[in-house]
């Protein structure tokens, strides 16, 4: 029995072996590369977190700037931040920020070119955002059909009572004064006795005798 076993069991190994010697480079090649990815993974991993890091660090001097709510100031520390992390969650605020900044100086043209950078770079957060800010400048050059479209691409539900009240506005300085009315309605209904969103097309919906 037990030479039998033994034979068996040399069979078994020399099968093993053949198919070793038949199958080890796709073996040792999948480990290879499971290994690589994995690699790969965490180095990727370590270069986002360094990026984020570096992106940080570069928001700072944007942040101390923008107390000063000079575009100059803003543009010109915001410059690096630009140039080496262009695509971070801190070069679109940067972005938003010298749209504010230019906006508040009567810089239409300045303000919609870095609302328009944020829309084509920045994260939704921010895109959203954009989209409120970028109707309002439209709505200050009176491109009114403009302001709509763009209130029009928001489709996240937590903007709705936003874009409502600045659909209202727009509505208002066409004349549609229904459909103002209609829109500030809309923000209203949406929001809760807290929200100042609500309290704010609340007045404009009273001052065009809506109120309830």
């Amino acid at each position: 029995m037990a030479g039998s076993y033994d034979f068996e069991e040399q069979e078994r190994i020399a099968e093993l072996k053949a198919w070793w010697e038949d199958n080890r480079w796709y073996v040792v090649g999948a480990i290879a590369a499971a290994l690589i990815g994995f690699a790969g993974w965490q180095g990727w991993r370590m270069w986002e977190q360094k990026r984020a890091e570096e992106a940080a660090s570069l928001y700072r001097p944007v942040a101390d700037a923008s107390k000063s709510g000079d575009p100059k100031a803003i543009a010109d520390a915001s410059k690096t931040l630009f140039e080496r992390a262009p695509g971070s969650f801190q070069a679109s605020q940067a972005a938003l920020m010298l749209a504010k900044a230019a906006f508040d100086k009567g810089d239409l043209a300045e303000a919609q070119k870095q609302l328009q950078w944020v829309l084509d770079h920045g994260p939704d957060e921010h895109r959203n955002v954009a989209r409120l800010r970028l109707a309002s400048v439209l709505l200050e050059q009176k491109k009114y059909d403009e302001a709509l479209k763009v209130l029009d691409q928001n489709k996240d539900a937590a903007f709705a009572p936003l874009v409502s009240d600045a659909r209202g506005d727009v509505m208002l300085a066409q004349g549609r004064v229904d459909e103002a009315r209609a829109a500030y309605k809309a923000a209203v209904d949406a929001t809760d006795a807290r929200n100042p969103v609500r309290q704010t097309a609340q007045t404009k919906l009273e001052a065009l005798g809506g109120g309830q």
